[in-house]
């Protein structure tokens, strides 16, 4: 049964994200990673790099050590089968009908649309931020997809959340220049101390709404952590032309 009991959608409307346990088969999880693994041995582009971005804790340059460090191998939906197969299946489907209270919708090729390569020594820290900061649609509902095909614990760097944040609106000087969350301001200290963490177990999906604010650590572990992250929106919620949004044509479910 891939649709959603009437309980699991009161818990995304208050919370802002869902967790579907098992939702993807083990085989499936393997066959990502392996993709993923023989893409990074080739350094197959496109490729953001952990230094690219600068964020806490990256290498200082591409020359710097671990300056090769990947962050994201990017256009997942290009890269293969397996990923294709898995972005417009049947439990990623019904599942975001009844999330976005609509039957058709699509999946963006300009956001997300990759598989974060968390790499142990050299990955950063992501500050607290809402995923459609940068983006650009009639509506700002749109839900993020993030399929763990390993286990995501605090150690290797899983997402925090801030429950409930989808609901609310901040004003311009809560963010910095980089619109991630001032950890300097009261109020939003008293928001990040709600925080709690997201750990997966491989095959669980997480669901999550572009306005939720999230986070997450670095990998302390020794092993790489791989996850598929896509983002959806409803085919009625357009991208506005010109925009990096409407950059590449969306996927219809």
């Amino acid at each position: 049964m891939n649709g959603l009991t009437p309980q699991e959608l009161a818990i995304f409307h208050r919370d802002g994200y869902l967790v579907r346990r098992g939702l993807t088969d083990a085989a499936t999880c393997d066959a990502i990673v392996e993709m993923a693994q023989t893409h990074l041995e080739v350094n197959l582009a496109p490729i953001e790099y952990e230094a690219d971005l600068q964020y806490p804790g990256a290498p200082k340059s591409k020359e710097a050590p671990g300056g090769d460090t990947c962050r994201r191998l990017l256009h997942a939906y290009s890269r293969g089968d397996v990923v294709r197969d898995w972005a417009v299946s049947e439990g990623i489907k019904q599942t975001l009908q009844a999330l976005l209270d609509s039957p058709d919708n699509v999946l963006s090729q300009c956001h997300h649309n990759c598989i974060m390569t968390k790499q142990p020594g050299y990955s950063s820290a992501t500050l607290w931020h809402q995923d459609n900061r940068y983006w650009a649609f009639d509506e700002r509902n749109l839900i993020s997809v993030w399929l763990a095909v390993g286990d995501e614990t605090t150690e290797n760097g899983c997402l925090r959340v801030i429950p409930g944040t989808h609901t609310l609106d901040f004003e311009p000087g809560r963010f910095d220049a980089a619109l991630f969350l001032r950890p300097d301001l009261g109020d939003n200290k008293a928001l990040i101390a709600r925080a709690k963490p997201v750990p997966l177990e491989k095959g669980d999906v997480l669901f999550f709404h572009s306005k939720l604010f999230h986070a997450a650590g670095r990998n302390r572990s020794p092993e790489t952590k791989f996850s598929l992250v896509f983002t959806y929106h409803a085919a009625s919620n357009h991208p506005i032309e010109g925009t990096r949004s409407a950059q590449f044509p969306g996927i219809p479910l």
